[in-house]
């Protein structure tokens, strides 16, 4: 093996786990892959007690006799309650291998169990977990304890083998640390002992999971904004207080694995105040997530004011680590106040509370190493909805973002990337104006206003049913430390009232731009950009400088 692992099967009261046999024993055992065995050790202590660990090492691996010399320690073990660091179980620091009386060694290293009635381990008996448990840990997410901790990295824990099925020495569908070798599991046959259930009680303390951020943004789009946020990664809705204690201490409503956030963006132009909670596993063990949430948006346009008052509803399933499918219903109601400009039929229809509801399913791919700043990998996101109350129509968008590393240095920094995005919206004939694609600004073409990039009537930003925005970007480093970077790009696309592409509203806008890193203010960098438009419509309003810059701690 090449990596140390460490378990400590007590609960936190001192006391070993229980096994399932319910013969009121005490024992101690390792899971390895979904067995629960004595496997990989050349270390056993020789009085450990309750509340102890077993460790496994390297080293050559031996059969039957080697294993006889550890018995000594290995009772004492399993009658006090455990194994633990401490001498060396053979003479020769050796692993120990156990082989099985019918079909010779099992494994590479084998398995033995340490049953709970037990005062000397049986040669070849293996065992699996029916009950994984993690006792009373503080704030631990109780249905979640086999996925929270797999035996090696990026491992998987799984149930036993069974008879004729293929599976690897360490239950992890990437094979073992060191390239094990993937066996069948063998027939049962008369002489075999018979497998073991046994509850495994696994005790593991989380990092801080709550957090309370305080923040604030400026941007060329959006103007000044202040962030409060309140996040809990660990919530659970059930878990209700009992006494004071609870709440001083922190264990109410925690440990589930949940999630919970409630965030509030106060600005001069946008106003945004959310609550979402989440389960990512709502069925157990399942890749089955659930998300509810609320909303208040309230935005001041410079044709109309806008505020959004809803919520959503929303299921996903994990299909890869990679590969995501979502479903969802939202309701929301949209009031339209303040036209700077009356007479324009889009914006006279949808003045005054607008009812929409609506139906969404969306697929995601997403293999970028990072959601802030990618370097490879590519992003790809398809949606289809079907909205229906004062306004029926239907809405398809989709999404492809791919990074190329072109180079970087050998310790990882210094990374130069190119990009290229693009976004496609098609929207039904029914569609309010409030609903309507828009361009322009930072965030999606550079080089002109916000929505400057849109279609208009009598001066009044519209938008249309079409969009299609693209963007090219070439980013490499500055200063040695990648605290400074500099960004080439060109944005190129068109917005269009009805599905189509005029060559007279096609825009391009090439530009140069600056990123500064500055960890103490939060994860995403400073942005900032000049575009120069050399194609755009004749009602376009302009914008060369565009920047963002946010605080958050």
């Amino acid at each position: 093996m090449n990596t140390m692992e460490r378990f400590c099967m007590n609960n936190t009261h001192g006391e070993p786990a229980k096994t399932a046999d319910r013969t009121g024993r005490w024992a101690k055992t390792l899971i390895i892959g979904g067995l629960i065995a004595l496997t990989g050790c050349n270390q056993f202590g020789p009085n450990p007690g309750p509340g102890s660990s077993l460790s496994m090492g390297a080293g050559p691996p031996v059969t039957g006799p080697s294993l006889q010399s550890a018995t000594p320690s290995i009772a004492q073990a399993s009658a006090t309650g455990g194994v633990t660091a401490g001498t060396p179980a053979t003479a020769d620091g050796s692993v120990i291998q156990a082989s099985s009386p019918n079909h010779g060694t099992t494994a590479t290293p084998a398995s033995t169990v340490i049953p709970a009635s037990a005062t000397t381990p049986t040669t070849g008996q293996t065992g699996h977990a029916s009950n994984v448990d993690n006792g009373v840990g503080f704030g631990q997410p109780q249905p979640y304890v086999s996925r929270q901790y797999p035996t090696t990295p990026g491992a998987v824990p799984v149930p036993a083998p069974m008879p004729g099925n293929t599976v690897d020495t360490y239950g992890s569908p990437f094979g073992s640390p060191m390239g094990g070798d993937v066996l069948n599991a063998p027939p049962p046959a008369p002489m075999m002992p018979p497998i073991r259930d046994a509850d495994l009680i696994v005790n593991g303390y989380p990092a801080r999971t709550g957090r309370i951020m305080f923040g604030g943004a400026v941007n060329s789009d959006a103007g000044v904004t202040g962030q409060i946020t309140i996040d809990e990664r660990n919530f659970d809705i059930t878990r209700f207080p009992t006494s004071w204690s609870d709440l001083i201490g922190g264990t109410a409503f925690r440990g589930a694995g949940q999630t919970l956030r409630i965030e509030a963006v106060p600005g001069s132009q946008f106003q945004r105040y959310t609550a979402s909670f989440g389960d990512p596993n709502l069925f157990g063990y399942l890749p089955i997530s659930m998300n509810v949430s609320g909303f208040l948006y309230d935005r001041r346009f410079d044709d109309w004011d806008e505020e959004r008052l809803g919520g959503r509803l929303s299921f996903g399933y994990r299909i890869t680590p990679d590969l995501s499918i979502s479903l969802g219903i939202s309701g929301q109601n949209v009031d339209v106040t303040n036209p700077r400009v009356l007479g324009i039929p889009q914006l006279d229809n949808a003045l005054g509370d607008n009812e929409l509801y609506s139906g969404q399913i969306a697929l995601v791919h997403d293999t970028r190493d990072s959601p802030i700043q990618a370097g490879e990998g590519h992003y790809f996101e398809f949606s289809f909805e079907e909205v229906f109350g004062d306004y029926d129509y239907a809405r398809f968008e989709t999404e492809f973002r791919q990074y190329w590393l072109l180079a970087q240095r050998a310790d990882g920094s210094g990374r130069q990337t190119l990009s290229y995005s693009t976004q496609i919206g098609i929207s039904g004939e029914e569609t309010p104006i409030f609903e309507n694609f828009f361009a322009g600004g930072y965030a999606t073409m550079r080089g002109f206003d916000f929505r400057g990039a849109s279609p208009s009537i009598a001066g009044v930003e519209v938008g249309g049913r079409f969009q299609w925005l693209n963007a090219i970007e070439y980013m490499f480093p500055i200063t040695a430390d990648d605290a400074f970077r500099g960004v080439a790009f060109v944005d190129f696309g068109t917005v269009e009232q009805d599905i189509e592409i005029n060559k007279d509203n096609f825009r391009v806008a090439p530009g140069v731009g600056l990123r500064v890193a500055i960890p103490m203010m939060g994860p995403a960098p400073l942005a900032f950009d000049f575009a120069f438009p050399v194609a755009k419509a004749d009602t376009d309003d302009e914008r060369t400088f565009s920047f963002y810059m946010s605080l958050i701690r």
